[in-house]
């Protein structure tokens, strides 16, 4: 049996146009519509098709791409593909995809695309994959008798009846209150302090990094702190993103080194994402004024998808620490979605959709056949055209204003004429 993080939203039912002699309606359901999937798991989709009897159904396959003048792509026939994923036909009419060892290239929308002898049509919007691994927050240092909650974050909502455990120093713990997400310890002592995981009962292999708790026999914990300028960024492909840290340390204490890491590990030497010769020429670090450093990201990929931390020392023997819970950098590309075929003045929407939510103010920008389109009306992430012609066939494209180069993949409308077949 394969086992899979899902979230069970009810079949979306999508109607896919074709403009071959008319207009035919056909409909594809997915199930589900959306998953949230730890990274190293695995995952199964299932497309249903539905089609009229006028039509004979040849083949049908699972695809990475919306896009309908060209041949899509067949990812159960992909060599790169070969033994983590299996394709299968369950059932009449109905087909799954299954991914093992989940990753982050993985993360997109796939489409269930299917021919018969009247061509080939493919579900949109299909079904959504996200990635995630997890991460604990939690105060760094606390002091005997005081009360602490660890909470194992994902950036995408996990099902709600997953069931998280909780590690210390990698034994499981039978220890505190675990409420959801969240490891409660009561009255800690200096025991309580170690480094700490979590994970799902599902996947007990695939462990967050570790984050130490530090129980301090002191009267109290001294000023330490770190504040992000921005907590979350959802950054596309090919961007450039700057994150800034303020850091706070107490009066008698100097300043040592700041850096940015991608571990939250507190109990051992980090590395300086500013050091790593791999990333030389795209990350920058620098600092801004007093107390403020900033790191730079140029041409962002999937992998630079992480929460980031800014960690400082001083040159107190005790003098470390790494503000949780660090800045988040979500990274998306644009993909256009629409009916594949309409047939003469109808009105049609196009939208330019993001697997993360890019800032408010973002302008979206649109294209046809390369050509930036002045005409239509675009709200937000939405190009409408009215009483469409057939001059308005061709591949469309969005981006934002700020990286036109940045485009979605071509997809590609079709304006049929606009009479009906007669039976």
């Amino acid at each position: 049996m394969v086992t899979s993080l899902v979230i069970s939203l009810p079949l979306i039912l999508v109607i896919v146009t074709a403009g071959v002699d008319g207009q035919q309606y056909l409909t594809v359901n997915y199930g589900p519509s959306y998953i949230c999937a730890l990274k190293g798991s695995t995952v199964k989709m299932f497309c249903v098709l539905n089609y009229t009897h006028d039509h004979e159904f040849r083949t049908a396959f699972w695809t990475k791409t919306s896009v309908t003048d060209g041949d899509p792509l067949n990812m159960c026939l992909d060599p790169e593909n070969r033994g983590r994923v299996q394709c299968f036909h369950e059932y009449k009419n109905t087909y799954s995809i299954t991914l093992k060892h989940i990753r982050e290239a993985d993360k997109h929308i796939y489409y269930c695309s299917f021919t018969t002898n009247r061509g080939r049509w493919t579900g949109i919007p299909g079904s959504q994959l996200d990635v995630t691994d997890l991460q604990v927050e939690t105060q760094q240092s606390v002091k005997e008798r005081d009360s602490v909650t660890l909470t194992c974050k994902s950036s995408c909502s996990l099902p709600q009846q997953t069931t998280f455990i909780w590690f210390r120093n990698t034994q499981i713990l039978t220890t505190g209150m675990i409420t959801e997400n969240q490891l409660q310890l009561q009255s800690v002592s200096l025991q309580d302090s170690g480094n700490y995981q979590c994970a799902v009962s599902e996947y007990q292999h695939l462990k967050s990094p570790p984050v130490y708790l530090q129980v301090r026999s002191d009267d109290g914990l001294l000023d330490w702190g770190v504040n992000y300028s921005r907590s979350y960024v959802c950054a596309l492909k090919g961007s450039t993103v700057k994150l800034s840290c303020t850091v706070k340390y107490p009066h008698d204490h100097q300043l040592r080194t700041v850096f940015w890491t991608k571990p939250a590990l507190t109990d051992g030497e980090l590395p300086s994402l500013c050091l790593v010769p791999k990333k030389s020429g795209r990350v920058q670090c620098d600092s801004e004024y007093k107390d403020t450093y900033r790191i730079t990201l140029t041409s962002v990929t999937e992998a630079d998808k992480h929460i980031y931390y800014c960690r400082f020392t001083t040159y107190n023997k005790d003098g470390k620490w790494t503000g949780i819970p660090g800045a988040q950098l979500d990274v998306t590309d644009l993909q256009v979605e629409t009916q594949q075929s309409v047939k003469e003045r109808d009105s049609v929407t196009l939208t330019c959709k993001s697997s993360c939510s890019l800032p408010q103010q973002t302008t979206f920008i649109w294209f046809r056949n390369t050509q930036r389109l002045t005409t239509g009306i675009i709200t937000e992430n939405q190009l409408q055209l009215q009483s469409v012609s057939r001059q308005d066939s061709g591949n469309y494209q969005c981006a934002v204003s700020e990286y036109q180069h940045l485009k979605s993949p071509p997809v590609y409308l079709q304006v049929g004429c606009e009479y009906k077949l007669i039976h």
